[in-house]
This record gives C-alpha cells, structure tokens and sequence, in this order.
C-alpha cells in the first residue's frame, strides 16, 4: 500500500492527470444502476494521495489559470500556494472522471429527435461534466489549504468537498445529481441514515469513510496506520446496522381507500409523438389505463400519468378533457403531467378588439393538472426549477445565434411557476408534487407556502424518455427514492419509459414497472410516518456533521502544519 500511495503521489503530468480521471471514474459505479458502493474506496482513496502529492512536483507554471478574464484574478490565482494550484488542477481531472462516467448518458437526449441536436452532444457529454468538475477541484484546493499529515488529513478533505458539493446543489439553478452521498444512498439500508442527515450528511459520512484508507499508507507518519481505516469498517457496519434495525422495526401500514393506477406508456421521443397524432395517443392512454367500466375499474380512486403526457396543450382542447373525464370512473380522479399556456393579457384584448399597440405571445408551463369525472379541471402545479437547455435556454439571445435551442418543443420554452406547493387531489392525503429532477434536491421537495400541513406523499411525474435505455433513468429514481426516504413520506412514481414505482416511506419498492417497458402499476398508497429528524431539520442535521468534520480538520492545522 505505501508503494501504491508513493506512486501516485509522485506521479507528474500526464501520467498524474491519467490517475485521477480513471480513479475519478470508478466511483461511477457506486451509483444507480450498479450501487457497488465499495467502488467509492477507489476515487476517495486516491483523491487523498492526489492532494498529498501536489507538493511532490517540481516547480512548474500553471498552463491555465483559474480565471484570465482580467488581470486581477490572474493576481488571486498566482497568490495562492503552488500546492493549492495543483491540487485544483488534480481536483478538475478526478471530478472529470467521475462525471463523464456517471453522466455519458446525457447524450441519449442528443439523439432522441431526429438528430437535430447532434451537433450539440459534446455540450452535454463533455461541456457539462468538465463544468462540474470544478466543484471537486475547489475542493481539492479548499482542502489542500488545510492538509495536514496524519490521518486528520480526511476530514479536511470531507468538510472541502462537502461544501463544493453543497455549492454545486446551489449555484446556477442547481445539479447535485449523483453526489458521492448517493454511494450509500443507492442502498436500502445505508440511506436510512439519510432519515437523520439527509443526502449532505450521507455525502461527509462517505467521503470520510471511503477515504480512510488512504492512511493505511501512512507509514512514517503515523505508528498506528490500520486504526482509522478500522475505524471507518465498524462505523460502515453500524450505519448499515441501523439501517437493517430501522427496516425491521418499520410498519407496512396503507392509506384506506385509495387505489392507485400509474400508466407508463413507454412512448418514444420521436415523430409519432407529435400533434397530428393525437387521437392515437390519447386511445392509447384509455385503453392502456384500463378505464372500461368494469368491475376492477370502479375501484379505481387516482389514475396517474407522467409528465409532458401530451403533445397539444390539454386544457385549451375540449374535446379531449370531455373524452377522459367520460372514461373515468365516477369519483375517480386523473392526475396527469401537461403543457399549460397562459394567455397574455395583451393577446385577450387584441381577441375582443380591443386596440393595444403589440402584441405578445402566450406563456407556457410544464404542469401537473388534476381531472376529475366529466373532465372538470380540479386543481393544477406549475413547475418551479426547470432544467437548464432542456426546458429553457440560459443566455437564449446568444446562444440561439450559434444555432442551440431548449429540447422541449414549445415556442419559447417554459416559464417558471410560482413555487412549490400543495396540490389537492380528492382522494388523497395534501399532495407535494414534483416535475422531473425538482426530486433530486434534498430539503427542497416539500411546499413553501406558510402554514401549509405536511403532505401525505411526494407525487413524482418524470419524462425520462429522452435518455433511452441507460443509467440516467435509474439514478434519477434512487434520487427520488431518497426524497422518500428524508421525508418520511410514500412516494407515488409515474414515468413515460420508468422506472414507475409506488414507494414506502422506508424506500421500500411496494410496486414497480421496470424501465423500457409499457404497462399499468396498480397498488395502494403507503401511509405516511412521523417526520423523521432530517424532514424536522433540513438543514440544521447535515451542517452540524460539517461543521464537527471541520472543526477537527482546523485543530489539528493549527497545531501542524505541512
């Protein structure tokens, strides 16, 4: 082991740079849809020896600086310590493994209509992941500036990281997909702990666990070098432990009369999903629903179909409202994703002739719209965090004149809704509904609005389509699944092409349609439990883990330095 760890420490150039993507890439496989999560050992292992070598090198002048925009922020770079700058650059080119192996998927969706958007896909599977991989490189440097010798060298790295990659979770809308907390996430039993500390808390635990390794290359530094690594396998052992308690101890309670119906129409995203074609996409949705007046069909309460279910804007056609609430059952209700457009005012006056100087387009929403029987429109959520370039265009003057448009076909793209908040559906417990990735952000699932009483369940409809048959699918729903799992809340699942699943508040699968396949879940709503210490204390739980993984890393600076 102290070979190995010499090895790369001393590594230089490209051969260093080669290190610390492919090890970066490894850790791909502690997520969905492999959920090895002892693969996380690898990248967090080496990432500490990576640190530990930024100081092995010789001298070298950076080739690119941190920002060249102006003199005085190549000034701030050239002021930091050489040892910070190199662990930056080691720091790019481990998160650039890491992400473009656990993002590749993301060119699918290049690919998904008619190749129009081909040209693009070194944007999304190269642009997007070298742009992440800044956050893992900040805090390789964050942490360098702390690093000590010794095992306390871990928890500098843990509290640098985690705060990146609490930055990336909030800057620029947003992405804290696949964070390294999702290694034990993936996991029924390790993401129970996730019921105290959330998916930040998970991400320090993981990282000090799976980096503790590192010091078993300790040698001369420290004379016990086996006790932190033996430290990290009983502390993995008990949270596994608790976990396997919790799931043991939890009840399989169901919410009275509710019967649920989740279609998953496994629709391509093509041509034939266009609005010529939409009788036969709206037979197909009856017909695969089930909705005959039968007798298994009158016990039917909520029917759920996923986002963006419709190629035309449903509430402006009448006919096909009158068409579903004909097919429901009577009392049933239809709880559908859908395009919603609302007039502007200008555009009502010029209808009624009234004089206005111009014109203006309607604005859209990406919505989930609530229907009951004879097609009465019940209640409606917009969706509040949309996805940058795929439901809107960020800088969209600029970016439109070198050819690049927003995926979804809706003139414009979407507006953002209000916020988040609850949606009422007869026949359930209040409903916190989520469009697409608004799943993925812990702490930030349930409604905003003041006084609002805590849901009965997180109702997710996602269109996953534009990924095919690959890993995306799979780690969007083990996102969701932790959404669950925080909150203690069942989570009700509807996905175009899966993975539909109606979910405990354990994250325990009840039911579940496979990804790829056209079908119809029926089940019942698991019953919601007492909101667990992270749904009390969002924020509160993970910053207090931090802050103790910082304060021992800056103690220990303050005594000794490198």
């Amino acid at each position: 082991m102290f070979a190995l760890a010499a090895s790369i420490t001393k590594a230089a150039g490209w051969r260093r740079r080669l290190i610390a993507l492919s090890c970066g890439a490894v850790g791909a496989l502690a997520m969905a849809p492999f959920n090895f999560f002892a693969a996380m050992a690898v990248p967090m292992t080496v990432a500490v020896w990576l640190i530990d070598g930024s100081t092995a090198l010789p001298e070298k002048k950076p080739v690119i600086p941190l920002a060249t925009s102006s003199g005085r922020e190549w000034r701030v770079w050239r002021k930091l310590p050489l040892a910070a700058r190199r662990a930056f650059w080691a720091g790019w080119w481990w998160g650039f493994g890491y992400f473009l192996a656990g993002l590749w998927w993301l060119g699918a969706a290049f690919l998904a209509d008619n190749d129009q958007y081909v040209f693009a896909m070194p944007l999304g599977v190269i642009g997007l992941p070298a742009a992440m991989a800044i956050y893992p490189a900040l805090g390789f440097m964050l942490a360098r500036l702390i690093w000590t010798q010794g095992p306390s060298r871990i928890f500098a790295f843990a509290a640098a990281l985690t705060f990146t990659e609490w930055l990336r979770g909030r800057l620029f809308t947003g992405f804290p997909w696949n964070g390294f907390g999702m290694a034990l996430g993936g996991n029924l039993a390790g993401a129970q702990l996730a019921s105290v500390i959330g998916l930040y808390g998970l991400t320090i635990v993981t990282i000090v666990l799976f980096s503790a390794p590192a010091t078993l290359a300790a040698q001369p530094f420290s004379r016990r070098p086996l006790a932190p690594t033996g430290a990290a396998l009983v502390a993995l052992a008990a949270i596994f432990g608790f976990g396997a308690w919790r799931l043991a101890q939890a009840p399989q309670n169901s919410v009275a009369g509710v019967a649920l119906r989740i279609m998953q129409p496994n629709l391509a995203e093509d041509d034939k999903f266009r609005p010529q074609y939409r009788d036969e996409i709206l037979d197909h949705y009856l017909k695969l629903s089930a909705l005959a007046a039968d007798a298994d069909s009158l016990d039917v309460t909520v029917v759920i179909w996923p986002e963006s279910a419709f190629p035309f804007i449903l509430s402006r056609d009448p006919e096909a409202m009158a068409e579903i609430g004909a097919a429901l059952p009577l009392g049933s209700i239809l709880v559908t994703g859908a395009a919603r457009a609302q007039e502007d005012p200008r555009t009502i006056a010029a209808g009624l002739g009234l004089p206005i100087s111009k014109l203006a387009n309607p604005v859209f929403f990406n919505t989930i719209q609530v229907i009951g029987s004879g097609g009465v429109l019940i209640d409606s959520y917009d969706k509040a965090h949309l996805v940058p370039f795929g439901e809107y265009l960020p800088f969209e003057s600029l970016l439109t004149h070198i050819g690049l448009h927003h995926f979804v076909h809706i003139p414009g793209g979407f507006e953002p809704g209000p916020g988040r908040k609850t949606l009422n559906v007869p026949g359930l417990p209040p409903v916190a509904p989520l469009i697409c990735y608004e799943a993925i952000f812990p702490g930030e699932v349930l409604p905003q609005e003041p006084g609002a009483p805590r849901p009965g369940l997180l109702l997710n409809v996602t269109n996953d389509g534009w990924f095919g048959l690959t890993a995306g699918p799979y780690q969007h729903f083990a996102q969701a699944r932790l959404r669950a799992i925080e909150e203690g809340l069942p989570l009700i699942r509807a996905a175009n092409t899966g993975v539909s699943a109606i979910v405990d508040p354990y994250g325990r699968v009840k039911e579940q349609l496979p990804l790829g396949v056209e079908g119809l879940l029926k089940g019942s709503l698991p019953a919601a439990i007492p909101a667990p210490v992270f749904a009390r204390h969002p924020f509160l739980t993970p910053f207090l883990c931090w802050i103790a993984v910082l304060a021992i890393a800056v103690a220990v600076f303050s005594r000794k330095r490198v």
